[in-house]
């Protein structure tokens, strides 16, 4: 996600080549990594079992890739016709988990599709929309929709689905900023009265909610006795823990911070 939106902001186009190399960046390392990152595929996939002639879905054969990725291109860049910026991108996620371009990742690359485009489009500033909770949270309904849509074109019931997602998802986001903020003023003042290193540092966390004593003290200029009397006065209020059990190399974390983001995780795979 950084990477796009950092290519985006140098300028360059929401194109091929820019998903490729998010791709490759997606697949570096851990799952999928073994499967060809930042390559289009050039061997049939399928969904679901074992073999193409039961599968759920057959993607496009490699031969017509480029041709419908050609095409999803264009549409991206309103060819032929301009789209509304939420509708296009709802129909661009399910050409682009139609099309299963790579042979692993497609799933993710599809979910960060969107919310890249909106960027692109300037309808987010900040990728503060992000589907993909909904879509888990309501996963049978949306691979039945994707696979209705890909039987009989009918994309309606689809658009309402992904609508509905923008309405709760928005709403979601709007909700926890509210309470995040809260958390922050609610822990800031708990420290009224101490050094301007632990406030610089509260503020740090409100950045990056996990920190090693290192990375607190390089980040705020300090000495690492300093970061860690800093980050021991935000333990003793209560503001952040120590995750790791260890004397050595501690790393702390804004634990309720991080309590309100994960709110949902536990639905997802």
């Amino acid at each position: 996600m950084e990477l796009g939106l950092a290519r985006l902001r140098e300028g360059a186009p929401l194109s091929l080549r820019l998903l490729r190399e998010i791709h490759a960046c997606l697949l570096s390392h851990g799952r999928g990594s073994s499967k060809e990152p930042g390559e289009f595929r050039r061997s049939q996939n399928w969904i679901g079992v074992s073999r193409p002639g039961n599968a759920t879905f057959v993607p496009p054969p490699p031969d017509a890739l480029l041709e419908a990725l050609g095409a999803l291109e264009k549409f991206l860049h309103d060819d032929p016709v301009k789209t509304r910026p939420l509708v296009k991108a709802a129909l661009a996620h399910v050409q682009f988990e139609t099309i299963h371009p790579f042979l692993d990742g497609n799933g993710r690359l599809g979910r960060l599709l969107i919310t890249l485009l909106l960027c692109a489009e300037g309808i987010l500033s900040q990728p503060l929309l992000y589907l993909s909770l909904h879509f888990k949270e309501h996963r049978s309904e949306y691979y039945r929709l994707l696979q209705h849509v890909r039987l009989t074109g009918d994309w309606e019931e689809w658009l309402e689905f992904f609508l509905q997602g923008v309405v709760r998802t928005a709403e979601s986001a709007t909700l926890t900023a509210r309470r995040l903020l809260d958390l922050f003023q609610h822990d800031r003042e708990k420290l009224h009265g101490e050094s301007a290193t632990v406030l610089r540092l509260h503020a740090q966390l409100q950045q990056k909610p996990v920190l090693s004593v290192s990375a607190a003290a390089r980040e705020l200029g300090v000495t690492h006795p300093t970061a860690t009397k800093a980050l021991r006065t935000l333990d003793q209020k209560q503001i952040v823990s120590e995750i790791t059990g260890s004397d050595y190399r501690r790393v702390y974390a804004y634990t309720r911070y991080l309590k309100i983001l994960n709110e949902g995780e536990s639905t997802l795979d």
